[in-house]
């Protein structure tokens, strides 16, 4: 299965013509407590449709955003996410997907907030060129 992710993400990613304003889907697993998506990169203007699934027993959050939105959620108390853009919980053994729209070049990150997750290092980096 991981093998299977990592090329539908390559596919996805890193091939000419799959980025760059427009919009497609990028399968993510939840894993052992991480991200299987180590590192994605976007162009300004690409509409992504992250398609989510956690292989783990427990619960798992998808927040994507920068550095101030990843403190909010850190010491927020929300139980539940599925509205906003980009943030998503992702029921055990469940799917859910969230559709992010990239606005400006930088880097991003994607985090779980459940306690202590973050902390024990469930966030990787999003790179979004112009």
């Amino acid at each position: 299965m991981r093998r299977r992710i990592a090329r539908l993400l390559f596919v996805a990613v890193l091939l000419p013509g799959c980025s760059g304003a427009g919009e497609e889907t990028v399968e993510v697993a939840l894993e052992h407590s991480r991200f299987v998506l180590e590192r994605a990169r976007f162009e300004v203007g690409d509409t992504v449709t992250f398609v989510i699934r956690n292989t783990d027993p427990i619960d798992h959050e998808f927040i994507l955003g920068d550095e101030a939105v990843q403190q909010h959620h850190e010491r927020g108390t929300e139980k539940r996410h599925g509205d906003v853009p980009g943030e998503v919980t992702v029921p055990a053994g469940g799917e859910r997907t969230s559709t992010f729209t990239f606005t400006r070049a930088g880097t991003l990150i994607l985090g779980c907030h459940l306690p202590g997750h973050y902390d024990y290092g469930m966030r990787t980096e999003v790179r979004v060129t112009t």
